[in-house]
């Protein structure tokens, strides 16, 4: 069996290889990355390195001939070609090379999801599934990662500042996600949808596990939208980053990662650590 990982030079990537190399043989997995000079200083040496720019569908075929298992790591958003194009020549070059099994990392409940963001997730599981390929959904709920701007604030002493107002969401450890998608791709039988993240909170609990994890103690401000946006742009952002941050807020608030599940500790085989624990190890880094 023959492993391959796009985006692999992402922390994301690397820890997804890293748990991959305890599973199977380094000379079953191989990376695929833009950047192959990069790749190699950031990757092990044991383990194969072709290239795997997403724009590119017939070096993809290329890099993917040989290769069973597809961990598909979704790409960001706002580069020069379109997220969805990018995804439609990963999807087309793993067909076209023979790839039996591709995991996609998706977003929360994208079926159901009405935030933008999931626009592009949502149209991609569906080529997956138009595609023939045997495939699994890693959707992943948010990134403690995500927060770092507010928890670095609170570990500060500074307000705490959210306009999510009671919604919740499924904070958990980058690095727990990516381990949960190398065991999936590993996996004898995978399922075909996951729900990865942690307990459901909200920012208010978010806010006490900062205190929690770092003994001080801080204003927690629950304001409107519109007031995030304009202390944004009053700290120096300008007005579309401004409503792109607050769309994240925005989207908690409508509900669309409030996707209750055990699809995370299930796979991994142990309990999460708690938020605050999560909160300390994300400011320790």
């Amino acid at each position: 069996m023959k492993y391959a990982i796009t985006g692999s030079t992402g922390k994301f990537g690397r820890k997804a290889i890293e748990i991959l190399l305890k599973e199977v043989d380094a000379t079953d997995i191989v990376a695929l990355a833009r950047n192959e000079e990069k790749a190699k200083k950031l990757l092990p040496a044991e383990i194969e390195i072709r290239p795997g720019s997403y724009e590119d569908e017939a070096v993809l075929a290329k890099s993917l001939n040989d290769i069973d298992r597809l961990l598909f790591i979704s790409s960001q958003p706002g580069g020069a070609i379109p997220r969805l194009q990018q995804h439609t020549n990963v999807i087309n070059a793993a067909k076209s090379a023979g790839v039996k099994y591709v995991a996609y990392t998706s977003f929360a409940d994208a079926d159901n999801a009405t935030a933008a963001l999931a626009a592009d997730h949502k149209a991609t599981e569906k080529l997956i599934e138009a595609s023939g390929l045997d495939y699994s959904f890693l959707r992943n709920n948010w990134y403690v990662e995500n927060e770092m701007d507010v928890i670095s604030a609170g570990a500060a002493g500074k307000p705490f500042v959210y306009a999510a107002g009671n919604g919740r969401a499924g904070w958990a450890l980058e690095r727990l996600y990516a381990e949960a998608a190398a065991k999936v791709i590993t996996s004898d039988s995978p399922k075909n949808v996951y729900e990865f993240g942690g307990q459901m909170v909200t920012y208010a609990d978010l806010a006490q596990a900062v205190k929690d994890a770092t003994g001080k103690d801080f204003e927690v401000d629950s304001i409107s939208t519109e007031q995030y946006i304009k202390n944004l742009q009053e700290a120096g952002m300008d007005q579309p980053t401004s409503e792109i941050i607050a769309s994240m807020q925005t989207l908690i608030e409508d509900g669309n990662l409030d996707v209750p599940s055990t699809d995370l500790p299930d796979v991994l085989g142990y309990e999460l650590p708690s938020l605050a624990d999560s909160v300390k190890e994300a400011l320790s880094k």
